[in-house]
């Protein structure tokens, strides 16, 4: 079993320099992973707040570190326009040395939608597409792609992803639409901890699903379940997800 760590978004006010020596720690403490949300806003009870940008913090924390593997958990195609999702993404792969897993979805919050100026419309629908262009990409091939929402002619990655096939896929829904696209190609997939109850019989229950869909395409113990964890450390202040905190700063 592997375990990482999200890094913090909103939960307080970050300065990035904090976010480059959380990575450091996560490394120096024997994690495996560290991941990145890639949202822009929130509507929090204090304001609108918003995170780091997801591609550029990665390629700095790729840069920070050495070791650890890192990733968006999950990176919005709806954000970008694939191809140039996959740009960045092979350019963060050899930044880090061979070190992306990338983690895919089709967004959710419609706050940032409208704040920033993308469609939110249709999003499993574009997901699709999306995902179409970014896999061939990153995994070495060229296409020309005439979609309903996008258009690419003749798009290749040069430099191309530095591992033969890219970075790993992660699917990060597990929703019934979006498995029947992505499960034939993913290495992954993870549910978020609200989806689950954040229980061992609740992910089990979900995981018996996935297993199921899986079995139907015929493929058997090559894609990994992963999952994200909720947890509240003892000895911590009790602010729940969300919460902002009080005027010192503090976490």
């Amino acid at each position: 079993m592997k375990v990482g760590v999200q890094l913090p978004e909103v939960e307080y006010e970050i300065a990035f320099p904090d976010l480059v020596a959380m990575a450091r720690l996560a490394e120096d403490v024997g994690l495996d992973s560290i991941w990145l949300g890639d949202h822009l806003l929130y509507d929090l009870t204090v304001g609108p707040r918003g995170p780091w940008e997801v591609w550029t913090s990665l390629a700095a924390l790729a840069a920070s570190t050495e070791r650890i593997e890192l990733g968006p958990l999950v990176a919005s195609t709806s954000f970008h326009a694939p191809a140039m999702l996959a740009k960045m993404a092979a350019t963060v792969d050899a930044v880090s040395g061979g070190r992306l897993l990338l983690a895919l979805g089709a967004g959710w919050n419609r706050r940032e939608y409208d704040a920033f100026g993308f469609p939110y419309d249709h999003r499993v629908s574009r997901f699709e597409e999306a995902f179409t262009i970014v896999r061939t990409l990153l995994g070495g091939g060229s296409i020309d792609f005439h979609g309903e929402y996008y258009d690419v002619t003749d798009a290749v990655l040069h430099p191309p992803s530095p591992r033969p096939g890219g970075p790993p896929l992660i699917v990060g829904s597990i929703g019934a639409r979006m498995q029947a696209i992505t499960l034939p190609h993913v290495s992954a997939w993870n549910v978020w901890w609200s989806d689950y109850g954040n229980t061992v019989a609740g992910f089990a229950a979900v995981k018996a699903t996935v297993d199921e869909r899986i079995a139907a395409l015929g493929r058997t113990g090559d894609v990994d379940a992963t999952a994200a964890v909720y947890v509240q450390l003892p000895g911590g202040t009790g602010r729940q997800m969300g919460d902002y905190p009080t005027d010192d700063g503090a976490p």
